[in-house]
């Protein structure tokens, strides 16, 4: 993964020699030392911390685990090894490409693992259902738009660097930094008709990512929004009045929930 060398550099005031980029002719045997990248310089990241931000994004043999910066491919190699996902890295580095290839192919992995030479700002990482990131800030938040794009629900985990104003929705402390994990939101801005056993209403809700404010109209009164939680496509409102929550999923301008006499779904109006 990158690892924002020159931030740390910065910082502490050092100054360090830095290391060529690697010759697109002559792959690396060994990763030991900072690469010069595109955007960061890559360090390797330790196996422990791996495996921790695979464990928080909870990663599974379903998953398609995207690396943006995979450096020598540590990253999607253990999510197919020791987590049986499918493993991606995107790298910019021609010779770090080459190492990764064969290193996973050592692995026993290469059928499970494949690694892209290629720009992360120009690359198409949109079938992940989880992305790993080692960058610093303002390559996250550059990064940001065609991340939100992604499905919602897909897990993203960030080392040491967060995204902007878009607060996490877990952290970990990990050594000096920490871990960070966000859930892509579904978008449900706008208004909506809300049909339950008890009749419809319209429903009124702001976003800004997870965060939802909002109220609702029942039988022509104003309910405010008392609590409201967003996690990837699952939603649940609490609205003043109606008794218990409103939990269920988002599908596109759709949302559903509940059984039976607690049933409900909700239609964005057109123009919301």
């Amino acid at each position: 993964m990158r690892a924002a060398l020159a931030f740390y550099l910065m910082i502490a005031g050092a100054a360090l020699p830095a290391v060529p980029a690697l010759a697109q002719t002559d792959p690396p045997q060994a990763a030991e030392f900072d690469v010069d990248g595109k955007d960061v310089m890559w360090l390797p990241t330790p196996d422990a911390l791996v495996d921790r931000m695979l464990n928080l994004a909870r990663v599974g043999p379903r998953d398609v685990v995207y690396d943006l910066g995979s450096g020598d491919g540590r990253i999607p190699i253990a999510a197919a090894r020791r987590f049986g996902a499918t493993g991606v890295g995107i790298e910019y580095d021609a010779g770090l490409v080459e190492l990764s290839r064969k290193a996973a192919d050592t692995a026993g992995v290469a059928s499970r693992v494949r690694f892209l030479q290629a720009d992360l700002f120009e690359a198409d990482f949109s079938e992940a259902t989880v992305v790993t990131l080692y960058l610093l800030r303002t390559l996250n938040v550059k990064l940001r738009p065609k991340i939100l794009a992604l499905r919602p629900g897909t897990r993203v985990v960030s080392n040491a660097f967060g995204m902007g104003d878009w607060a996490p929705d877990v952290s970990e402390p990990a050594g000096a930094d920490a871990l960070f994990l966000w859930h892509v939101p579904a978008q449900v801005a706008g208004r909506w008709t809300v049909t339950r056993a008890g009749g419809t209403f319209d429903l009124v809700l702001e976003q800004t990512f997870q965060k939802l404010r909002g109220e609702a109209r029942v039988d022509g009164h104003a309910r405010a929004l008392r609590s409201a939680t967003l996690e990837g496509a699952a939603i649940r409102l609490g609205i003043e009045g109606l008794g218990s929550a409103l939990t269920g999923r988002v599908e596109g301008d759709a949302m559903h929930g509940g059984e039976g006499d607690g049933a409900w779904r909700a239609q964005r109006q057109r123009g919301g």
